[in-house]
């Protein structure tokens, strides 16, 4: 193994901050703010369905009958539930108790998930190779050239969960690069799993890795696998009893069957929640779907079905650069391989979307491969495609909230 993947160098985030560090933060602050304010100007203040859930959880009830026939409500014995996960409710339970946040709160919520997620870009990016002016590089295409900004802005719950899961993630890979405490790998991982249940296959590699590197002697072992595993079977239990109040089992997430009022996906979901048949038009979706044309300006258009990954975020392309020799690059590899495995089996790869953001789930483990790669980095083309990365999601923004750039 090499050194990086055989035992963690004790990197720290530093509390002292540069002033690149500190500009860099201000722009995410503002950035992200004003992103966020664009969207309440463009498309007002409508309150959330999830609102109205969670005025119901703070009076003891998981249900309410303005859920009925909406996108994903689940029809039980005459009660209406929402398919969603307790990371996505939880933070709304404050917002419930104050009648004036309620239609602010969705927009709140996102971006004081969004800009931590967003900040932490730079001590990750450094924390695996990127050094001097190309950690800001690479944090700023983590920051404003990914799906975490699109997500960030717009107070939808269902964007809420991926940047929720994002910002776990990377904190999990910040602690993996440093001291690697299984206690707080393990629950960065339940937090990561309680936000996108798909990320949980993440522990399989980094568990095998972190009980290989203490393999000379058997308590270290045993000490370090109940320490990573604990937290993350609590957050298992959870979830299964937040599914078995709701629906009868701890099994069931709601999503087999939930309400859909798209033909189109109806007939997917009729293929299986789950199931190979899914991969080909999922497939299509991350890396092959091209803008949509329309005889106005700007003549180019996207799919709110999806846009190729590559057309996103041309920068991910960047990845390559990291290899597959290195052991930590391999394990990031396989990490994402395996997160992504149920992204492109799922019956459905989201709707009213710029780009495939199910990708969001596994794009932690890129962004570190893109600042690992950053070493071999000849400086115009890799620039070229983050400033065109930042450019696209930039664009999908205003394609969200501008009615005329869609088709």
């Amino acid at each position: 193994m090499t050194q990086a993947a055989a035992a963690p160098p004790q990197s720290r985030i530093r509390i002292r901050l540069s002033r690149g560090d500190l500009l860099f933060c201000l722009a995410v602050a503002a950035i992200y703010t004003v992103a966020m304010l664009a969207s309440i100007y463009w498309r007002r203040l409508p309150e959330d369905r999830i609102m109205t859930l969670a005025q119901a959880a703070v009076g003891g009830r998981l249900d309410s009958p303005a859920l009925k026939d909406t996108v994903d409500s689940v029809a039980i014995g005459g009660r209406y539930y929402l398919a969603i996960g307790p990371l996505q409710l939880a933070p709304y339970l404050p917002f419930a108790l104050f009648h004036l946040l309620h239609a602010l709160a969705g927009r709140i919520i996102g971006i004081a998930v969004g800009i931590p997620a967003a900040l932490v870009a730079l001590p990750l990016a450094r924390a695996y190779g990127a050094k001097g002016s190309v950690a800001y590089w690479v944090a700023g295409f983590t920051a404003f050239g990914s799906l975490l900004f699109y997500v960030s802005v717009f107070g939808d719950f269902y964007y809420l969960a991926h940047a929720e899961s994002f910002l776990a993630l990377a904190l999990f890979l910040i602690e993996w690069a440093g001291r690697r405490r299984p206690i707080v790998l393990g629950a960065l991982l339940a937090v990561s799993f309680l936000a996108r249940p798909t990320t949980i296959l993440a522990a399989v590699p980094f568990g095998i890795a972190l009980l290989w590197q203490k393999r000379e002697a058997l308590r270290p072992v045993a000490t370090a696998a109940v320490a990573f595993a604990l937290p993350i079977l609590v957050a298992i239990a959870f979830y299964g009893w937040f599914n078995w109040v709701r629906f009868g089992s701890p099994l069931e997430s709601g999503y087999a069957l939930s309400f859909l009022p798209q033909g189109g996906l109806e007939a997917r979901r009729s293929l299986g929640l789950f199931s190979v048949l899914q991969v080909p038009e999922n497939l299509r979706l991350a890396l092959l779907a091209p803008f949509d044309t329309m005889d106005k300006f700007p003549y180019l258009t996207a799919s709110p079905y999806g846009l190729s990954m590559v057309l996103v975020s041309p920068a991910l392309l960047t990845t390559l650069w990291a290899g597959f020799r290195d052991r930590t690059a391999q394990l990031m590899w396989i990490a994402a391989a395996l997160v992504a495995i149920p992204a492109f089996l799922y019956y459905g790869g989201g709707y009213i979307q710029y780009g495939f953001r199910y990708s969001l789930d596994f794009t932690p483990f890129l962004v570190v491969l893109v600042a690992m790669g950053s070493s071999r980095w000849k400086g115009r083309l890799e620039r070229f495609l983050i400033i065109a990365s930042i450019a696209s999601v930039t664009y999908g923004i205003l394609w969200h909230n501008i009615p005329q750039l869609q088709k």
